[in-house]
Protein backbone atom coordinates (compact mmCIF):
# COMPACT_ATOMS: atom_id res chain seq x y z
CA UNK A 1 0.00 0.00 0.00
CA UNK A 2 1.47 3.35 -0.98
CA UNK A 3 4.54 1.91 -2.71
CA UNK A 4 3.44 2.74 -6.22
CA UNK A 5 3.60 6.09 -7.94
CA UNK A 6 0.15 7.61 -7.62
CA UNK A 7 -1.45 10.17 -9.88
CA UNK A 8 -3.86 12.92 -8.96
CA UNK A 9 -6.28 14.15 -11.60
CA UNK A 10 -5.35 17.82 -11.57
CA UNK A 11 -6.83 18.09 -15.03
CA UNK A 12 -7.23 21.08 -17.31
CA UNK A 13 -6.61 23.59 -14.54
CA UNK A 14 -2.90 23.53 -15.38
CA UNK A 15 -3.39 23.96 -19.11
CA UNK A 16 -3.11 27.74 -18.86
CA UNK A 17 -0.42 30.38 -19.13
CA UNK A 18 0.27 29.92 -15.43
CA UNK A 19 2.62 27.07 -16.32
CA UNK A 20 4.78 26.28 -19.32
CA UNK A 21 3.84 23.24 -21.35
CA UNK A 22 6.47 20.65 -22.32
CA UNK A 23 8.72 21.90 -25.08
CA UNK A 24 7.51 25.50 -24.87
CA UNK A 25 9.71 27.07 -22.21
CA UNK A 26 10.15 30.79 -22.81
CA UNK A 27 13.54 30.77 -21.11
CA UNK A 28 15.65 27.72 -22.07
CA UNK A 29 18.20 28.72 -19.44
CA UNK A 30 15.57 29.09 -16.71
CA UNK A 31 17.10 26.34 -14.60
CA UNK A 32 20.55 28.00 -14.51
CA UNK A 33 20.26 31.76 -15.10
CA UNK A 34 16.62 32.82 -14.97
CA UNK A 35 15.67 36.50 -15.11
CA UNK A 36 14.91 38.01 -11.73
CA UNK A 37 15.06 35.82 -8.62
CA UNK A 38 12.27 33.25 -9.09
CA UNK A 39 13.04 30.67 -6.39
CA UNK A 40 14.52 29.97 -3.00
CA UNK A 41 18.28 30.63 -3.43
CA UNK A 42 17.67 32.08 -6.91
CA UNK A 43 17.44 29.06 -9.23
CA UNK A 44 16.42 25.41 -9.08
CA UNK A 45 20.05 24.44 -8.29
CA UNK A 46 20.18 27.01 -5.43
CA UNK A 47 23.22 29.00 -6.56
CA UNK A 48 22.10 32.37 -5.05
CA UNK A 49 24.06 34.06 -7.85
CA UNK A 50 22.08 36.14 -10.37
CA UNK A 51 23.58 37.79 -13.44
CA UNK A 52 23.29 41.35 -12.12
CA UNK A 53 25.51 43.61 -10.05
CA UNK A 54 24.28 44.92 -6.71
CA UNK A 55 23.64 48.60 -6.14
CA UNK A 56 25.71 50.34 -3.45
CA UNK A 57 24.30 49.88 0.05
CA UNK A 58 23.63 53.60 0.48
CA UNK A 59 19.97 53.98 1.42
CA UNK A 60 16.85 52.09 2.46
CA UNK A 61 14.40 52.64 -0.40
CA UNK A 62 11.43 51.15 1.44
CA UNK A 63 10.49 48.46 3.94
CA UNK A 64 7.55 46.16 4.57
CA UNK A 65 6.51 43.76 7.31
CA UNK A 66 6.84 40.01 6.77
CA UNK A 67 5.58 38.93 10.21
CA UNK A 68 2.42 40.38 11.75
CA UNK A 69 2.29 38.08 14.78
CA UNK A 70 4.57 38.08 17.82
CA UNK A 71 6.70 35.24 16.44
CA UNK A 72 10.43 36.06 16.43
CA UNK A 73 12.10 32.71 15.86
CA UNK A 74 10.39 31.84 12.62
CA UNK A 75 11.83 31.29 9.19
CA UNK A 76 10.51 33.61 6.50
CA UNK A 77 10.15 32.57 2.89
CA UNK A 78 12.63 34.16 0.50
CA UNK A 79 11.26 37.09 -1.50
CA UNK A 80 11.15 36.54 -5.25
CA UNK A 81 11.81 38.98 -8.10
CA UNK A 82 9.93 38.82 -11.39
CA UNK A 83 11.30 39.35 -14.89
CA UNK A 84 9.65 42.79 -14.81
CA UNK A 85 11.45 43.64 -11.57
CA UNK A 86 8.62 43.39 -9.08
CA UNK A 87 9.11 41.64 -5.76
CA UNK A 88 6.82 38.89 -4.41
CA UNK A 89 6.99 37.76 -0.78
CA UNK A 90 4.91 36.02 1.91
CA UNK A 91 3.62 37.80 5.01
CA UNK A 92 2.63 35.74 8.06
CA UNK A 93 -0.74 37.15 9.13
CA UNK A 94 -1.64 37.69 12.77
CA UNK A 95 -5.04 36.15 12.01
CA UNK A 96 -3.45 32.96 10.66
CA UNK A 97 -2.32 31.90 7.24
CA UNK A 98 -0.28 34.04 4.88
CA UNK A 99 -0.71 36.96 2.54
CA UNK A 100 1.42 36.98 -0.60
CA UNK A 101 2.23 40.51 -1.74
CA UNK A 102 3.46 41.75 -5.09
CA UNK A 103 5.22 45.13 -4.88
CA UNK A 104 7.27 47.39 -7.08
CA UNK A 105 10.99 46.93 -6.43
CA UNK A 106 11.53 50.63 -7.12
CA UNK A 107 9.29 52.15 -4.45
CA UNK A 108 7.39 49.36 -2.70
CA UNK A 109 4.01 50.22 -4.21
CA UNK A 110 1.58 47.39 -3.52
CA UNK A 111 0.49 45.89 -6.85
CA UNK A 112 -1.55 42.95 -5.58
CA UNK A 113 -2.07 40.61 -2.66
CA UNK A 114 -3.31 37.06 -2.34
CA UNK A 115 -4.42 35.35 0.85
CA UNK A 116 -3.49 31.75 1.52
CA UNK A 117 -4.82 29.59 4.34
CA UNK A 118 -1.53 27.67 4.37
CA UNK A 119 -0.57 26.56 7.87
CA UNK A 120 3.06 25.39 8.23
CA UNK A 121 3.81 22.08 9.94
CA UNK A 122 4.46 22.20 13.66
CA UNK A 123 8.13 22.85 14.48
CA UNK A 124 10.27 24.65 17.04
CA UNK A 125 10.95 27.47 14.58
CA UNK A 126 8.07 28.27 12.24
CA UNK A 127 8.76 26.66 8.84
CA UNK A 128 8.67 28.73 5.69
CA UNK A 129 5.84 29.50 3.33
CA UNK A 130 7.85 29.57 0.10
CA UNK A 131 6.21 30.44 -3.22
CA UNK A 132 7.97 30.11 -6.58
CA UNK A 133 7.71 31.92 -9.91
CA UNK A 134 7.10 30.02 -13.14
CA UNK A 135 8.87 30.57 -16.48
CA UNK A 136 5.90 32.60 -17.78
CA UNK A 137 5.85 34.79 -14.68
CA UNK A 138 3.05 33.13 -12.81
CA UNK A 139 3.40 32.49 -9.09
CA UNK A 140 2.71 29.22 -7.27
CA UNK A 141 1.82 29.49 -3.57
CA UNK A 142 1.36 26.80 -0.88
CA UNK A 143 -2.26 26.44 0.24
CA UNK A 144 -3.98 24.39 2.94
CA UNK A 145 -4.56 20.69 2.42
CA UNK A 146 -1.40 20.25 0.34
CA UNK A 147 -2.92 22.35 -2.43
CA UNK A 148 -1.19 25.01 -4.54
CA UNK A 149 -2.59 28.36 -5.64
CA UNK A 150 -1.53 29.40 -9.15
CA UNK A 151 -1.74 33.14 -9.81
CA UNK A 152 -1.47 33.60 -13.55
CA UNK A 153 0.48 36.87 -13.28
CA UNK A 154 3.05 37.88 -10.67
CA UNK A 155 3.01 41.48 -11.97
CA UNK A 156 -0.54 42.67 -12.62
CA UNK A 157 -3.17 43.92 -10.20
CA UNK A 158 -5.80 41.56 -11.53
CA UNK A 159 -5.17 37.97 -12.43
CA UNK A 160 -6.83 34.59 -12.66
CA UNK A 161 -6.08 32.44 -9.59
CA UNK A 162 -6.61 28.69 -9.73
CA UNK A 163 -6.17 25.94 -7.17
CA UNK A 164 -4.42 22.68 -8.02
CA UNK A 165 -4.25 19.51 -5.96
CA UNK A 166 -1.49 16.96 -6.48
CA UNK A 167 -3.66 14.07 -5.29
CA UNK A 168 -6.74 15.22 -7.24
CA UNK A 169 -9.30 17.99 -6.79
CA UNK A 170 -12.12 15.46 -6.54
CA UNK A 171 -10.43 13.70 -3.64
CA UNK A 172 -10.00 17.00 -1.81
CA UNK A 173 -13.60 18.05 -2.46
CA UNK A 174 -14.92 14.81 -0.97
CA UNK A 175 -13.58 15.71 2.50
CA UNK A 176 -11.79 19.10 2.66
CA UNK A 177 -11.48 19.08 6.46
CA UNK A 178 -9.56 15.80 6.51
CA UNK A 179 -6.98 17.14 4.05
CA UNK A 180 -6.78 20.64 5.54
CA UNK A 181 -6.14 19.20 8.99
CA UNK A 182 -3.69 16.49 8.00
CA UNK A 183 -1.81 17.37 4.79
CA UNK A 184 0.73 20.18 4.53
CA UNK A 185 3.36 21.12 2.00
CA UNK A 186 6.51 21.12 4.14
CA UNK A 187 9.23 22.31 1.76
CA UNK A 188 9.65 25.27 -0.58
CA UNK A 189 8.17 24.72 -4.03
CA UNK A 190 10.76 24.33 -6.80
CA UNK A 191 9.93 24.95 -10.47
CA UNK A 192 11.77 23.66 -13.54
CA UNK A 193 12.19 25.22 -16.99
CA UNK A 194 8.99 23.59 -18.24
CA UNK A 195 6.85 24.78 -15.36
CA UNK A 196 6.67 21.54 -13.36
CA UNK A 197 6.36 22.13 -9.61
CA UNK A 198 8.14 19.93 -7.03
CA UNK A 199 7.72 19.82 -3.25
CA UNK A 200 7.62 17.61 -0.19
CA UNK A 201 4.43 17.14 1.81
CA UNK A 202 3.78 16.00 5.37
CA UNK A 203 0.76 13.90 6.41
CA UNK A 204 -0.06 13.94 10.14
CA UNK A 205 -3.37 12.07 10.25
CA UNK A 206 -5.83 9.92 8.27
CA UNK A 207 -7.16 10.88 4.86
CA UNK A 208 -9.78 9.10 2.75
CA UNK A 209 -7.15 7.94 0.24
CA UNK A 210 -4.58 7.00 2.89
CA UNK A 211 -1.94 9.53 1.88
CA UNK A 212 1.54 9.09 3.34
CA UNK A 213 4.15 11.84 3.62
CA UNK A 214 6.17 12.07 0.44
CA UNK A 215 7.32 13.92 -2.64
CA UNK A 216 4.98 15.42 -5.25
CA UNK A 217 5.11 16.95 -8.70
CA UNK A 218 2.44 18.98 -10.47
CA UNK A 219 2.66 19.31 -14.25
CA UNK A 220 0.46 20.00 -17.27
CA UNK A 221 -0.99 16.48 -17.27
CA UNK A 222 -1.70 16.28 -13.55
CA UNK A 223 -0.06 15.48 -10.27
CA UNK A 224 2.08 12.53 -9.25
CA UNK A 225 3.26 11.66 -5.78
CA UNK A 226 5.13 8.97 -3.91
CA UNK A 227 5.57 8.20 -0.20
CA UNK A 228 9.01 9.24 0.95
CA UNK A 229 9.64 5.77 2.35
CA UNK A 230 9.15 4.35 -1.13
CA UNK A 231 11.25 7.07 -2.75
CA UNK A 232 14.10 6.31 -0.34
CA UNK A 233 13.71 2.54 -0.49
CA UNK A 234 13.63 2.42 3.31
CA UNK A 235 10.43 1.93 5.37
CA UNK A 236 11.97 3.78 8.32
CA UNK A 237 11.97 7.04 6.33
CA UNK A 238 9.01 9.24 7.16
CA UNK A 239 9.26 12.47 5.12
CA UNK A 240 11.44 15.27 3.80
CA UNK A 241 12.90 17.56 6.47
CA UNK A 242 10.83 20.71 6.85
CA UNK A 243 12.14 23.58 4.66
CA UNK A 244 14.36 21.35 2.48
CA UNK A 245 13.83 22.77 -1.03
CA UNK A 246 14.13 20.14 -3.78
CA UNK A 247 17.09 20.86 -6.07
CA UNK A 248 17.19 19.96 -9.74
CA UNK A 249 20.37 18.73 -11.37
CA UNK A 250 21.80 20.44 -14.47
CA UNK A 251 21.29 17.25 -16.48
CA UNK A 252 17.57 17.95 -16.80
CA UNK A 253 16.60 14.64 -15.23
CA UNK A 254 17.65 14.46 -11.58
CA UNK A 255 16.07 15.77 -8.37
CA UNK A 256 17.82 15.91 -4.99
CA UNK A 257 16.05 16.05 -1.64
CA UNK A 258 16.65 15.04 1.97
CA UNK A 259 14.75 12.11 3.46
CA UNK A 260 14.34 11.94 7.26
CA UNK A 261 13.56 8.95 9.49
CA UNK A 262 11.78 9.02 12.82
CA UNK A 263 15.02 9.47 14.75
CA UNK A 264 16.13 12.55 12.80
CA UNK A 265 18.75 10.81 10.66
CA UNK A 266 18.33 9.90 7.04
CA UNK A 267 19.49 10.18 3.46
CA UNK A 268 20.15 12.49 0.60
CA UNK A 269 18.24 11.13 -2.38
CA UNK A 270 18.79 11.53 -6.10
CA UNK A 271 15.54 10.75 -7.90
CA UNK A 272 14.37 10.77 -11.49
CA UNK A 273 12.45 14.03 -11.48
CA UNK A 274 9.64 12.65 -13.67
CA UNK A 275 9.12 9.13 -12.32
CA UNK A 276 10.61 9.58 -8.82
CA UNK A 277 12.56 6.38 -9.36
CA UNK A 278 15.47 6.15 -6.93
CA UNK A 279 18.70 6.67 -8.85
CA UNK A 280 21.14 7.14 -5.97
CA UNK A 281 21.08 7.65 -2.23
CA UNK A 282 23.59 8.20 0.55
CA UNK A 283 23.19 7.86 4.29
CA UNK A 284 24.15 11.20 5.82
CA UNK A 285 26.90 10.81 8.40
CA UNK A 286 28.70 13.13 10.79
CA UNK A 287 32.29 13.32 9.45
CA UNK A 288 33.68 13.53 12.97
CA UNK A 289 31.89 10.67 14.74
CA UNK A 290 30.63 8.53 11.88
CA UNK A 291 27.17 8.54 13.42
CA UNK A 292 24.01 9.71 11.71
CA UNK A 293 23.91 13.44 11.05
CA UNK A 294 20.81 15.28 12.24
CA UNK A 295 18.33 16.44 9.57
CA UNK A 296 16.72 18.87 12.00
CA UNK A 297 13.44 20.61 11.25
CA UNK A 298 14.89 23.82 12.71
CA UNK A 299 17.01 24.11 9.56
CA UNK A 300 16.34 25.47 6.07
CA UNK A 301 19.40 23.74 4.58
CA UNK A 302 18.70 22.53 1.04
CA UNK A 303 20.84 20.72 -1.52
CA UNK A 304 22.94 22.96 -3.78
CA UNK A 305 24.05 21.49 -7.10
CA UNK A 306 27.28 23.08 -8.39
CA UNK A 307 27.93 23.75 -12.09
CA UNK A 308 29.92 20.51 -12.40
CA UNK A 309 27.14 18.48 -10.75
CA UNK A 310 28.78 18.09 -7.33
CA UNK A 311 26.26 18.18 -4.49
CA UNK A 312 26.44 20.10 -1.21
CA UNK A 313 23.97 19.66 1.67
CA UNK A 314 24.06 21.09 5.19
CA UNK A 315 23.27 18.97 8.25
CA UNK A 316 23.53 19.33 12.02
CA UNK A 317 26.31 17.47 13.80
CA UNK A 318 25.45 14.32 15.75
CA UNK A 319 25.33 15.12 19.45
CA UNK A 320 26.60 18.67 18.86
CA UNK A 321 30.20 17.43 18.71
CA UNK A 322 31.16 20.22 16.28
CA UNK A 323 30.09 23.18 18.44
CA UNK A 324 26.60 23.02 16.94
CA UNK A 325 28.03 24.18 13.60
CA UNK A 326 26.88 21.15 11.65
CA UNK A 327 28.63 20.11 8.44
CA UNK A 328 28.34 21.00 4.79
CA UNK A 329 28.40 17.50 3.33
CA UNK A 330 29.86 17.19 -0.17
CA UNK A 331 29.33 14.44 -2.75
CA UNK A 332 29.84 13.52 -6.36
CA UNK A 333 26.74 13.88 -8.55
CA UNK A 334 25.82 10.21 -8.15
CA UNK A 335 26.30 10.46 -4.34
CA UNK A 336 28.70 7.51 -4.48
CA UNK A 337 31.77 9.33 -3.23
CA UNK A 338 31.86 11.59 -0.17
CA UNK A 339 34.23 14.52 -0.64
CA UNK A 340 35.72 16.95 1.88
CA UNK A 341 32.93 18.64 3.88
CA UNK A 342 32.67 22.23 5.01
CA UNK A 343 33.11 22.95 8.71
CA UNK A 344 29.71 24.66 9.01
CA UNK A 345 26.46 23.44 7.51
CA UNK A 346 23.46 23.70 9.76
CA UNK A 347 20.66 26.01 8.53
CA UNK A 348 22.80 27.07 5.59
CA UNK A 349 22.59 26.58 1.83
CA UNK A 350 25.94 27.53 0.29
CA UNK A 351 26.23 30.05 -2.54
CA UNK A 352 28.46 29.35 -5.54
CA UNK A 353 30.37 31.76 -7.79
CA UNK A 354 33.21 31.73 -10.35
CA UNK A 355 36.67 31.57 -8.81
CA UNK A 356 37.63 34.55 -10.98
CA UNK A 357 35.39 36.68 -8.72
CA UNK A 358 37.91 36.38 -5.88
CA UNK A 359 41.27 38.02 -6.67
CA UNK A 360 42.75 36.53 -3.49
CA UNK A 361 42.27 33.00 -4.84
CA UNK A 362 45.07 31.46 -6.92
CA UNK A 363 44.08 27.80 -7.04
CA UNK A 364 42.71 25.69 -9.91
CA UNK A 365 39.06 25.27 -8.85
CA UNK A 366 36.64 26.83 -11.36
CA UNK A 367 34.17 27.83 -8.64
CA UNK A 368 34.15 28.67 -4.94
CA UNK A 369 31.52 28.52 -2.22
CA UNK A 370 30.38 31.21 0.20
CA UNK A 371 29.05 29.97 3.55
CA UNK A 372 28.06 31.13 6.99
CA UNK A 373 30.83 30.10 9.42
CA UNK A 374 29.57 30.82 12.93
CA UNK A 375 31.32 29.30 15.98
CA UNK A 376 28.77 29.58 18.77
CA UNK A 377 29.98 30.75 22.16
CA UNK A 378 29.36 28.38 25.06
CA UNK A 379 28.81 25.28 22.92
CA UNK A 380 31.78 22.92 23.16
CA UNK A 381 34.88 24.95 22.41
CA UNK A 382 32.94 27.66 20.58
CA UNK A 383 34.45 31.09 21.14
CA UNK A 384 31.74 33.26 19.59
CA UNK A 385 34.03 34.50 16.80
CA UNK A 386 31.32 34.15 14.19
CA UNK A 387 32.53 34.37 10.60
CA UNK A 388 31.56 34.08 6.96
CA UNK A 389 33.81 32.09 4.66
CA UNK A 390 34.77 31.47 1.05
CA UNK A 391 35.71 27.81 0.60
CA UNK A 392 37.60 25.91 -2.09
CA UNK A 393 35.74 22.63 -2.81
CA UNK A 394 38.82 21.22 -4.51
CA UNK A 395 41.35 21.69 -1.68
CA UNK A 396 41.51 20.63 1.96
CA UNK A 397 42.84 21.55 5.40
CA UNK A 398 42.43 20.27 8.95
CA UNK A 399 39.49 21.66 10.90
CA UNK A 400 40.91 23.43 13.99
CA UNK A 401 37.90 22.40 16.07
CA UNK A 402 37.68 18.67 15.32
CA UNK A 403 40.73 17.79 13.24
CA UNK A 404 38.49 16.52 10.43
CA UNK A 405 39.75 17.12 6.89
CA UNK A 406 37.55 19.88 5.50
CA UNK A 407 37.28 22.16 2.48
CA UNK A 408 40.03 24.76 2.53
CA UNK A 409 39.22 28.26 3.71
CA UNK A 410 40.15 30.80 1.03
CA UNK A 411 39.13 33.85 3.07
CA UNK A 412 37.05 34.36 6.21
CA UNK A 413 35.71 37.46 7.88
CA UNK A 414 34.53 37.75 11.48
CA UNK A 415 31.48 39.74 12.46
CA UNK A 416 31.91 43.40 13.31
CA UNK A 417 29.82 44.07 16.39
CA UNK A 418 31.22 42.83 19.74
CA UNK A 419 29.04 40.55 21.85
CA UNK A 420 30.76 40.77 25.27
CA UNK A 421 28.28 38.59 27.21
CA UNK A 422 29.23 35.70 24.92
CA UNK A 423 32.98 36.04 25.41
CA UNK A 424 35.91 38.47 25.20
CA UNK A 425 36.34 38.08 21.44
CA UNK A 426 32.74 37.19 20.58
CA UNK A 427 30.84 39.04 17.84
CA UNK A 428 27.21 39.01 16.77
CA UNK A 429 26.23 36.16 14.46
CA UNK A 430 25.95 36.37 10.73
CA UNK A 431 22.23 35.92 10.16
CA UNK A 432 21.89 34.29 6.74
CA UNK A 433 20.58 30.96 5.50
CA UNK A 434 21.29 31.71 1.84
CA UNK A 435 23.47 34.64 0.80
CA UNK A 436 23.17 36.64 -2.43
CA UNK A 437 26.36 36.82 -4.49
CA UNK A 438 27.24 39.75 -6.73
CA UNK A 439 29.73 37.80 -8.83
CA UNK A 440 30.10 40.75 -11.21
CA UNK A 441 31.14 43.00 -8.34
CA UNK A 442 33.08 40.20 -6.59
CA UNK A 443 31.05 40.45 -3.38
CA UNK A 444 28.39 38.94 -1.12
CA UNK A 445 25.45 40.64 0.60
CA UNK A 446 25.65 39.43 4.22
CA UNK A 447 23.02 40.11 6.87
CA UNK A 448 24.01 40.19 10.57
CA UNK A 449 22.15 39.90 13.85
CA UNK A 450 23.60 43.31 14.72
CA UNK A 451 20.86 44.72 12.46
CA UNK A 452 23.19 45.69 9.63
CA UNK A 453 23.59 44.59 6.03
CA UNK A 454 27.18 44.33 4.78
CA UNK A 455 28.87 44.06 1.42
CA UNK A 456 31.76 41.60 1.70
CA UNK A 457 34.39 42.32 -0.97
CA UNK A 458 36.07 39.07 -2.07
CA UNK A 459 39.04 40.84 -3.67
CA UNK A 460 40.12 42.70 -0.51
CA UNK A 461 38.43 40.64 2.23
CA UNK A 462 36.92 43.85 3.61
CA UNK A 463 33.43 45.15 4.36
CA UNK A 464 33.50 48.41 2.37
CA UNK A 465 29.75 49.06 2.54
CA UNK A 466 27.32 48.76 5.44
CA UNK A 467 23.83 50.02 6.18
CA UNK A 468 21.87 49.83 9.44
CA UNK A 469 18.47 48.20 9.07
CA UNK A 470 17.39 47.86 12.73
CA UNK A 471 18.91 47.95 16.20
CA UNK A 472 19.60 44.21 15.90
CA UNK A 473 17.78 41.12 17.08
CA UNK A 474 18.35 37.44 17.69
CA UNK A 475 16.28 35.53 15.16
CA UNK A 476 16.16 32.53 12.85
CA UNK A 477 18.42 32.87 9.82
CA UNK A 478 17.22 34.87 6.82
CA UNK A 479 17.98 35.18 3.08
CA UNK A 480 19.44 38.03 1.04
CA UNK A 481 18.82 38.54 -2.68
CA UNK A 482 19.47 40.95 -5.56
CA UNK A 483 16.74 42.29 -7.86
CA UNK A 484 17.07 42.89 -11.60
CA UNK A 485 18.03 46.54 -11.10
CA UNK A 486 20.58 45.67 -8.40
CA UNK A 487 18.36 46.51 -5.42
CA UNK A 488 19.42 44.34 -2.47
CA UNK A 489 16.78 42.77 -0.22
CA UNK A 490 17.38 41.63 3.36
CA UNK A 491 15.14 40.66 6.28
CA UNK A 492 15.78 41.78 9.85
CA UNK A 493 13.46 41.84 12.87
CA UNK A 494 10.34 40.85 10.89
CA UNK A 495 10.87 43.51 8.22
CA UNK A 496 11.88 43.26 4.56
CA UNK A 497 14.23 46.06 3.49
CA UNK A 498 14.93 47.23 -0.08
CA UNK A 499 18.42 48.77 -0.17
CA UNK A 500 20.38 50.53 -2.92
CA UNK A 501 21.93 53.76 -4.11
Amino acid sequence: MGRILRRGAVGAVLLSSALVLPGSALHPDWGLTPPGWPSFAYNSLHWARPNVAAQPLSAIHWQAMVEESGTTFGHYGSPLVTARNNVVFPVHRDTGGFRIEGRSVADGTLLWSLNSSYDPPSSGWMPVCQPVLTPVNGVAVPESGGRVLIRQSADTASSIVRTVVFYGAANYAANPAAYDNNVRINTPITCDSRGYLYFGYHVTGPTPINLESGIARIGPTGGVYLPMSAAAGDPSVTRAPHNCAPALGPDGRTLYIGARDGGGGGYLLCLDRYTFALLHRVRLKDPNTGGDADLTDFSTASPMIAPDGQVFYGVLDAGLNNNDRGWLLHFTADLSQPLAPGAFGWDNTPSVFPATSCALYTGPSPYLLMCKYNNYAGIGSGDGVNKIAVLDPGATQADPVTGVTIMKEVITHAGVTPDPPAGPNAVREWCINTCAIDWIGHAAMANSEDGKLYKWDFDTNTLPEVITLTGGVGEAYTPTLIARDGTVFAINDKMLFAVGK
